[in-house]
Order: C-alpha cells, then sequence, then structure tokens
C-alpha cells in the first residue's frame, strides 16, 4: 500500500534537542566533497546538514581543495584526504556519511564509497556515487546496509536499475529497495520514497521552483543530517523530502539552491510548534 507522504506521520520522530542535548549527541554528519573546482555540492549538502540540526557537520575534502573550501564555511568543519584508506580513517564516529555530489565518475569514486561503507555510518550516496556504478551495480549493492539511501533522479536510477521504470515508478522503487537492500529516493514531481521492508511513500507536495541546479545537494545534506540524529532512515528521507519541499515553496520565484537553506528554519519551527 502506497502512503501519502505527510508529516503527520513522521512529526513525532523528528530529534528536537532537550536541555540537556549537547553538540555530540545531535550526531555528526560528514560530507565528502570533490576536487577544488567542484566544491560547491559539498558545502551545500555540509550547510544543510547543519540547518536540520546535525550537532556536528565536516567536509572531508582531496587537499587540493581546502584553500577553496576554507574561505567558505565557518560552522561546518575541514578536513583534507588524500586517499580511500585516509578518508575512511577520517570518517571514523560519523554518524551519517554523505558521498556522490560532485564526486567525479572514476573509480576513486568507489573506492572512496567502498572504505565509508566499512564505518558503520548511514550511507548517503548521490548523483556521481551512483552514476559511477552503471554496469557495475553488484559492486554497490555488496557494501549497502539496511539503513543506507540512495537518492537518484530518472537518469541515475536507470543507470543503475536499467528498464525497471517501464514497470511504473513506484513499482520500481520497491522493486530496487528490494534489489540494493537500502532506502530509494527516487526523485521527481512526486518522490517516491520506498524501503527496503516494503514501506512506500509518495510525496505529494512537490515544488516547481525546486528545478534549478544544486537542490537534489541540499536535499542529500538534509537527509544525512537526520540521519546523523539517529532518525530512521526511511524517515529521515521521508521528513527531508518533504521539507526541503515546502521550503522551496514557501520561497518561490527566484529560489537557488543556496536560498533553501535559509528558509529551513521557518518550516522546521512549523513543525515544532504544530
Amino acid at each position: 500500500m502506497i502512503e501519502t507522504n505527510d508529516p503527520a506521520i513522521w512529526r513525532n520522530f523528528l530529534p528536537w534537542p532537550s536541555a540537556e542535548t549537547h553538540k555530540h549527541t545531535r550526531g555528526r554528519l560528514a560530507v565528502v566533497s570533490g576536487k577544488a573546482h567542484q566544491t560547491g555540492a559539498a558545502r551545500l549538502a555540509a550547510h544543510a546538514g547543519l540547518r536540520i540540526g546535525a550537532g556536528v557537520v565536516r567536509i572531508l575534502c582531496p587537499p587540493d581543495a581546502v584553500a577553496v573550501i576554507a574561505p567558505a564555511v565557518q560552522a561546518i568543519m575541514l578536513t583534507p584526504f588524500s586517499s580511500p584508506e585516509v578518508l575512511g580513517r577520517e570518517a571514523a564516529g560519523s554518524d551519517a556519511i554523505v558521498i556522490g555530489p560532485a564526486a567525479g565518475l572514476e573509480d576513486a569514486t568507489i573506492a572512496n564509497i567502498q572504505a565509508l561503507a566499512l564505518s558503520g555510518a548511514v550511507l548517503v550516496i548521490d548523483a556521481d556515487g551512483l552514476s559511477v556504478f552503471k554496469g557495475r551495480t553488484a559492486e554497490l549493492f555488496a557494501v549497502l546496509d539496511r539503513d543506507d539511501i540512495l537518492t537518484p533522479h530518472e537518469g541515475e536510477f536507470e543507470r543503475l536499475f536499467p528498464g525497471l521504470l517501464a514497470q511504473g515508478r513506484e513499482t520500481a522503487a520497491i522493486e530496487a529497495a528490494r534489489m540494493a537492500q537500502a532506502t530509494i529516493v527516487l526523485k521527481g514531481a512526486r518522490t517516491i520514497i520506498a524501503s527496503p521492508d516494503g514501506r512506500i511513500r509518495r510525496n505529494e507536495n512537490g515544488s516547481a521552483w525546486l528545478a534549478t541546479a544544486g537542490t537534489g545537494d541540499v536535499l542529500a545534506g538534509m537527509i544525512g543530517g537526520l540521519a546523523a540524529q539517529r532518525m530512521d532512515s526511511f524517515d529521515s528521507a521521508c521528513a527531508a523530502v518533504w521539507i526541503h519541499s515546502d521550503a522551496g515553496e514557501r520561497f518561490g520565484p527566484g529560489l537557488t539552491s543556496d536560498d533553501l537553506s535559509d528558509v529551513l528554519p521557518k518550516v522546521l519551527a512549523s513543525l515544532w510548534k504544530g
């Protein structure tokens, strides 16, 4: 049965802080950046993760990207890595990790994902982190856990699951979640969120203003930020998708991906008070 994704389902699971909460109990999110000329996507994801409540957010980047990212972030920490092995060590202790936005379609991205899979953190894999496995999906599925989350648009979905969309988006998402044994967020005007345990929700509050570059990176960071706070992966994805759409609709005409995180406090306040 397909449920409509609605705050009434997951509002009570949102990870609000208490008087005893400190930054480390609010979760540790890591975001992996691309090369020096491809850092914007990671910065968007990291800022979104911080805005949605993750207590500590760190960007892990190639050494040549440090000088580019450092002047552009404040509350977000920055750590360079020189190899997949170093990346795995630096990511240790993270509760959730976002990888894929502008990561590059090369074997190094695959090696990085394989190294991060050993961390035990929830992986949110997006964009290049998905497309790089075209024709190599068995390698991706081999490292996924049931709490990991894949966030493809239809093009990326087709590269991972060729021909599956012909069955319809809902059926395709359910089957993909079963095959990957991970949560699938099939993005679109009506985003479909499917869990490997068979749960499926359709998001109905999609906003046309989100049709601009970088909004998917923001969504990946939001999902990672909620998962880092130990919200269930499927509910993290459902909540982030709805909040992301609501933020887009609240901002309206002229929206760019940079604007979304600044709207999140209004959406979160409405859910907290509601």
